[in-house]
């Protein structure tokens, strides 16, 4: 049995935390409104980088969604019967859902030229960390095998990287 958390539940299966989720998902989609625009020796390579990242955001929600199958919730506590996942992108990041949703957050905020954009972005990557440490401690608690896992796959939110 692992140490209590010190990180709130936020509800009995953590919809805090995905409330937290979309409402700086909404502000990032919306500091659009209030981006600037990039000057013209600068548009291309942020439409570039911006495009690239969403893009391969976009994939890694995708593709781990379907790796998760049935034990797929927004919730950080996991489905009753849920089992660990640790083949495809899970052999190589354990959230890598979160690691995508940082990169579409990062990419529109580039690709729009907002600050509030990349404000919101760096808060959404520090509730990430955090719902992912509170996620990890429900799930040693459902899955003993987690714990291993955990230390088998030490990247985070994106393969080979973080």
């Amino acid at each position: 049995m692992s140490a209590p958390s010190r990180i709130p539940e936020l509800g009995a299966r953590g919809g805090g935390w995905v409330a937290a989720q979309l409402l700086l998902l909404a502000g990032i989609g919306a500091s659009a409104l209030v981006g600037l625009d990039w000057p013209g020796a600068l548009r291309l390579a942020a439409y570039v980088v911006g495009g690239a990242l969403i893009a391969g955001g976009l994939l890694l929600v995708t593709a781990g969604g379907l790796q998760l199958g049935s034990s797929l919730t927004p919730f950080p506590a996991p489905r009753p019967g849920a089992e660990t996942v640790g083949v495809g992108l899970y052999r190589r990041a354990r959230h890598p859902m979160y690691g995508g949703g940082m990169l579409v957050a990062a990419g529109w905020s580039i690709l729009f030229a907002t600050v509030v954009g990349g404000v919101l972005t760096g808060l959404l990557v520090l509730l990430f960390e955090l719902k992912a440490r509170r996620e990890e401690t429900w799930l040693v608690e459902h899955d003993a095998a987690y714990a291993d896992y955990r230390r088998r796959t030490p990247r985070r939110f994106l393969p080979f990287v973080y």
